[in-house]
């Protein structure tokens, strides 16, 4: 028999390179059925190690890009007109919970706090959701889990998780890896040459080095990855790297200035 998330199982193994004990540590958390918090910044690999381990312990993944407009219905589910007339319909939290899969709320505190306190009956000893428009609980499959991410570099300026919030998670801290291995995961991920791969992480260090200083956020490795896509496909070095790594982190025509520098010292 089919699992009734079956279009939600990963077809194939997401490559993620470990930089410490993270994959045995949320094991840990995954058997003893604890809500895991994910910190780090943008494009760091967050995303992808929770795909890796939804994959690697055969679980479905149910993943909700969250957004200052989304509403309680959007995660536990709503009232929809059909053919047959009017059907409640589980919204993605509420799925999860029921059938048993990972669910992967990405940035949660870009949600509406009123949003996220939904979350809190499954994060604590009830693992339940009250569905109070159709007047049912839904006890929690065993399977099921929470996680959550954010970027505390810049959301905890203007935005924060209520710390009645936080506190019912486990949390783990992601960064950058160290130079040799971004590069290594550039090759893999790629298939661009070494060489070009360490003058791209050495470009992204300059970047991050300026965080703070005129960058609100760093050049991510997602951003490394792009650049590598355009010179696979015959751009230019220099133009791959304002396309994909100077544009996207500023409008600042001194700090674009600084990484162009940069590139062109490397190119």
């Amino acid at each position: 028999m089919s699992h009734p998330l079956q279009d939600f199982m990963l077809s194939s193994e997401p490559f993620y390179q470990a930089k410490g004990n993270e994959v045995a540590q949320y094991r840990a958390a995954y058997q003893q059925k604890l809500p895991v918090l994910l910190k780090g910044p943008t494009g760091c690999g967050k995303t992808r190690f929770v795909e890796h381990m939804a994959y690697t312990l055969g679980k479905p993944l149910i993943s909700v890009a969250c957004n200052e407009d989304m509403a309680a219905s959007d995660l536990m589910g709503r009232f929809l007109l059909n053919e047959q007339g009017t059907q409640w319909i589980d919204g993605p939290l509420t799925l999860a919970a029921r059938h048993g899969a990972i669910c992967y709320l990405d940035e949660v505190v870009e949600a509406r706090q009123d949003t996220t306190v939904v979350i809190h009956a499954l994060t604590d000893y009830r693992r339940r959701i009250l569905l109070e428009k159709i007047n049912e609980v839904v006890e929690a499959h065993a399977d099921f889990q929470l996680v959550v991410s954010y970027n505390p570099g810049y959301q905890s300026l203007v935005k924060d998780l209520k710390p009645s919030t936080r506190q019912r998670f486990i949390s783990f801290e992601f960064d950058f890896p160290e130079a040799q291995t971004e590069a290594s995961i550039l090759v893999r991920e790629t298939h661009l040459d070494a060489d070009t791969c360490r003058l791209l992480v050495e470009i992204a260090q300059v970047g991050r080095r300026l965080k703070g200083h005129g960058l609100t956020e760093g050049i991510s490795t997602r951003l490394l990855v792009n650049a590598a896509h355009l010179i696979n496909q015959g751009i230019d070095f220099n133009d791959a790297c304002q396309l994909a790594l100077i544009s996207p982190v500023t409008d600042d025509a001194e700090i674009a200035d600084t990484l162009r520098h940069a590139v062109q010292a490397m190119s």
